[in-house]
Formats: structure tokens, C-alpha cells, sequence
């Protein structure tokens, strides 16, 4: 096969690295993702680019052609690895490698081999592909282990014995899970076969590198087909075991609860068709996570999961701890929707006041948008009559929502009267009864007694203030 579909600014690049590799008497070929991916005709700015020679060497040579300042090849001398941007492009140069693995370590014994070397070191038949990029057979591919194949048939397959291929490098079970998710592809059941063996092997991997390609499965048009794999291949279980642990139903007395675990997955499919937010899809795995430690059956009423919304919140900091996520205001941006998660569909069960929606916006602030998309996907019922019902009441939540914050202004809301004012005011130094008083003004506001107007709020508090025997400094 040859690969035609070459940008003009690709076809310069490429043909001044085979330029530049010829002058320096070693060949180099574009590898990896980027032919896969030119194949499958899928947009690609990174491009991976392999040689018999010293790819640091390589890298300089050609931003010098390019006129690109030595400060800006970024090398790394240990992995013999160089990367330079030219246009849009980023161009990573490695020296073609073998390696060999412990069993204790993914990381690898590296030292010099052939272009068949590295190609027999990649992870996928799909990435082990390179083409040839000099005058006479420009986009030529090569493919020793019928990668080709494996593309036109969907498949993700390992070129080495995949018990071999996951035990040295247990990422590579992630990767394996993360491309079938990404491109729609089946693994290929010898491959699948090996990484259910070597599942147990993930352990060895750092918690940073699988957050990585957990959040790239998670970023997926359809991440529950990654989940579900992770699950069956008994990955899951080992590296976010709350979530494994919704999975079935329990029955008692002939009354079982919705499965968990798979209603999870359906609410991140169902959130992942409006919104590209990684920590918004988070809040949709993890909004329920609570459900199986406050799982109880009361006689006459059912299953019962009180305060999962609460000890969720709580349980999304150790997850993310464990996952060495970010545990900045990402961490709590999560742990808000998953404590104001049922919020709305409580709203859209009863007659609404303005003081409860006033209060949930007060509550969501900026993210009011992201809890009600997140309250929308939430709805996985197969009534259609019930799901209408829910939407429709979704619908006069919203509308409430704006005309109340038209009117209060609540998003996004600072006190009009804060701490340090009534300090001043009253004279009085830092204590409950400086709290007290903000916390009355704020009552006030949210159950609509006084408008979120500074004025009204000062009037409201000297009234308060009188009432606790304080008086001002002066009026």
C-alpha cells in the first residue's frame, strides 16, 4: 500500500528529514500512530519518526535546515529521544531500539537494534507500521506484521505473543483497552485471552500512567465499552474497585434495585454526547459511586441508598487521591455535582419555590449548567412516558432557574454585606456573632425577605443587629 494523502507542509517535512538522514548516511521513517492514523484518514499533527541512526543528531540537523534555534529541540539525552515543532507539526526522533523487560519492572533494558527492532518492540500490529519516505517509494508502508490486515478487520492485535507482550509492559493492557474504544475496534480473542492472563500484572504500573489512558478511554464517544472491558478482563476490580462494585443486583423478597454499575455507564454515555468535560464525564462515574456502602432494604418501602450523595463526595477524594488526580478545585468541582446531584430531579418531583431555586443556584453557582446536564443524563429509564416526564419537568426547572437569576443575580454570588463591613459597623472583632449576622442577611436573600441588594441588605442587618442589643459606630 502506498499512503497519498499528504498535507503539502507533511510532504516538505518529510522530505527534508529523508534529505537530512541521507546526508548524514542513515535512513529514517515516519511509525506508529501517525500511519496508522493517515491510513484511517484521521487528522494527525504528531508525527513519530524512527532511525538507524542517533535520533537526537537527526533532530538537530533538521531544525537547523529549518532554521529552528538549538533552545528549542527539546532532547532527552536518557531515551535518546528528540522533539522539535515545525508549522503545526510535532516531530518526536527516536533511534531504532530492542529491548528486554524484568519481571518486576515495565521498564526495559534498552540498546541499539534494526528498524525491525523497534517494530517488533511496538505495542499493536496497528502501530507497528512505518512507511518509506524517500523519492522513489514516498509513502510506501511497511508492515511486517499485517497491521494492514488487523485495520481493514477492526482488530487490535499484539505482533508478539500477547502473554509476552502484557507481561513486560502491563500498560499496554490499558492501551490495548483504549484503542478498541477509541477507534470501535474488537480485540482480537487470542489478544483478549492474554490480557484477561496477565490482568493481575497492572499492579506494577503507577497510578499516573493509568489515570492517563483511563482518562483517554473516559474521553471516547462511547467510554462504557472501555469500562465494560476493564471489567471483564478483571483490570477494573484492581484499579477503581468502587466502581466494580456496583455491578449486579441484589433481590429480596422479590424487590431488586437497578444495576448500578451498567446505569453509570449508561449516564456517561449519555453525558458524553453533549460535553467534551473530563471532570463533568467524572462526575457522571462517579455521582452514584456511594450507592453500594448505603445500600439498605426497610420492609414496606424497598432499597433504600440515604446520603449517597454525601459519603460520594467524601469517597471522590480518595479515588483521586489513589488515581493521583488533580485534587485542586477539579477534585472539588466533582465532589459539587455529585453532592447536588439529585438536587434537581428533587426540584422537578414537587411545587417549586423561588426559595429552592434560589438556594440551588447559590449552592451551584458557575456550575449550575454542567448539574443540570449531568441531572439530564442521569435519566435512564426505559419508560419513554417517564423519561418525557422527567425532561419536561428538567425544562421548567431551567426556566426557573434563569428567571430567578435574572432577577437575584445568585450565580456566582459575594455577600453584599460581608464580614469585614460588619466588623467595622459594629465594632467588633472576629466570632460567631459576625458569622451569625452574615448567615442572616444570606437567609434573608435566599428566601427572598430582601433583594441581593447591598442597600437593603444594610437595612436588614442594623434591624438584626438591634434585635441582638448592637449597636453601630455611627449610621
Amino acid at each position: 500500500m502506498i499512503i497519498s494523502n499528504f498535507s503539502k507542509s507533511e510532504w516538505q517535512i518529510l522530505k527534508a528529514i529523508h534529505e537530512t538522514a541521507s546526508r548524514l548516511n542513515v535512513q529514517a521513517f515516519p511509525i506508529g500512530g501517525y500511519v496508522r492514523n493517515k491510513i484511517l484518514g484521521i487528522g494527525v499533527k504528531d508525527i513519530d519518526i524512527v532511525t538507524d541512526g542517533d535520533g537526537i543528531q537527526l533532530a538537530k540537523a533538521l531544525a537547523s535546515e529549518f532554521n529552528i534555534p538549538e533552545d528549542k529541540v527539546y532532547f532527552y539525552s536518557r531515551f535518546g529521544t528528540a522533539m522539535i515543532k515545525i508549522n503545526e507539526y510535532e516531530l518526536e526522533f527516536v533511534g531504532a531500539r530492542k529491548e528486554s523487560y524484568s519481571s518486576a519492572s515495565r521498564k526495559p533494558e534498552v540498546t541499539k537494534g534494526s528498524i525491525q527492532d523497534d517494530q517488533l518492540r511496538r505495542d499493536f500490529t496497528i502501530n507497528a507500521m512505518a512507511i518509506t519516505i524517500g523519492t522513489d517509494s514516498f509513502g510506501s508502508v511497511i508492515d511486517p506484521f499485517n497491521g494492514l490486515s488487523d485495520l481493514s478487520n477492526r482488530v487490535i492485535k499484539t505482533p508478539m505473543d500477547p502473554d509476552k507482550t502484557f507481561s513486560d509492559d502491563p500498560l499496554r493492557m490499558m492501551r490495548a483497552v483504549r484503542f478498541a474504544t477509541q477507534l470501535n475496534f474488537e480485540i482480537d480473542p487470542i489478544t483478549w485471552k492474554g490480557l484477561k492472563n496477565k490482568s493481575s500484572r497492572i499492579g506494577i504500573i503507577s497510578f499516573e500512567r493509568i489515570s492517563d489512558e483511563l482518562n483517554k478511554i473516559i474521553l471516547t464517544s462511547k467510554p462504557s465499552r472501555g469500562f465494560i472491558m476493564l471489567e471483564e478482563s478483571g483490570i477494573l476490580p484492581l484499579i477503581l474497585p468502587e466502581l466494580s462494585a456496583m455491578k449486579g443486583v441484589e433481590i429480596i423478597k422479590g424487590i431488586g434495585h437497578k444495576d448500578n454499575f451498567f446505569h453509570t455507564l449508561e449516564v456517561l454515555d449519555n453525558i458524553s454526547s453533549f460535553t467534551n468535560n473530563l471532570y463533568l464525564r467524572w462526575a457522571a462515574i462517579l455521582h452514584d459511586i456511594a450507592k453500594p456502602v448505603t445500600k439498605r432494604f426497610v420492609e414496606g418501602v424497598g432499597w433504600t441508598f440515604h446520603s449517597h450523595e454525601i459519603i460520594g463526595e467524601r469517597m471522590a477524594s480518595t479515588i483521586f487521591k489513589r488515581l493521583k488526580m488533580p485534587l485542586d478545585h477539579k477534585l472539588k468541582y466533582v465532589q459539587k455535582l455529585i453532592r447536588l446531584h439529585l438536587r434537581p430531579i428533587g426540584l422537578s418531583s414537587e411545587e417549586i419555590t423561588d426559595s429552592a431555586i434560589r438556594r440551588l443556584l447559590f449552592e451551584a453557582g458557575e456550575d449550575i449548567e454542567d448539574l443540570m446536564i449531568l441531572a439530564e443524563a442521569d435519566i435512564t429509564s426505559k419508560n419513554e412516558n417517564k423519561v418525557n416526564k422527567y425532561l419536561n419537568n428538567y425544562k421548567k426547572v431551567r426556566s426557573l432557574l434563569q428567571q430567578i437569576e435574572d432577577k437575584d443575580k445568585l450565580r456566582n454570588w459575594q455577600p453584599p454585606v460581608t464580614g469585614q463591613m460588619i466588623m467595622e459597623i459594629f465594632n467588633l472583632k472576629p466570632g460567631k456573632v459576625v458569622g451569625d449576622l452574615k448567615n442572616l442577611i444570606r437567609e434573608a436573600i435566599l428566601e427572598g425577605t430582601i433583594k441581593n441588594d447591598k442597600k437593603e441588605a444594610i437595612q436588614y442587618l442594623f434591624a438584626k443587629a438591634e434585635e441582638l442589643g448592637l449597636k453601630p459606630l455611627s449610621k
